[in-house]
């Protein structure tokens, strides 16, 4: 992996799985003393302007994340060369990244639990229309892989340092 200044987090609507993934992310990497650009989209427009899912907020502002400033939007053509890197929440929005990214960027994309065991699970579910601990499911897998994630890129900026 390269130097990485910038994460784009991507699920379908924008309103769940990805503006979590930027909360928690953001929250991370400030405690953690790195600066990374950090934004969230989705591969429809359909929630364009709206506010994460209530429900995503309540569950993540319990563990102290703030979604303060984020409004729903739908990755546009510029994302893809902009990003660094570009974490889909699960195999069909990825699929549709794909889809829509020049070929000489395919390489930014990524599922959002790359950065966990892989014999775990590869997709983060998606709680819209799920009842139950949904969204806490949601947040316990985003922190683990974006814990991870960050590791990784200190573990980067310290070989940079060195080189």
């Amino acid at each position: 992996m390269t130097q990485i200044t910038s994460v784009l987090f991507v699920c379908m609507g924008n309103i769940c799985r990805s503006p979590t993934g930027e909360a928690v992310f953001r929250h991370k990497t400030v405690k953690a003393g790195i600066s990374i650009e950090i934004d969230s989209a989705g591969t429809i427009a359909h929630h364009r302007g709206e506010r994460p899912d209530p429900r995503s907020r309540a569950a993540g502002e319990l563990r102290g994340y703030s979604f303060k400033g984020q409004r729903a939007r739908q990755v546009r053509e510029e994302d893809f060369k902009h990003f660094d890197l570009i974490l889909a929440a699960d195999l069909q929005n990825l699929a549709d990244l794909r889809d829509k990214c020049p070929s000489e960027c395919q390489d930014k994309l990524k599922l959002m639990l790359s950065f966990i065991d892989p014999s775990d699970r590869k997709e983060v579910p998606d709680p819209y229309y799920s009842g139950g601990n949904g969204f806490e499911t949601v947040l316990d897998l985003v922190e683990e892989s974006c814990d991870n994630l960050i590791k990784q890129i200190v573990g980067l900026k310290r070989q940079g340092d060195m080189d």
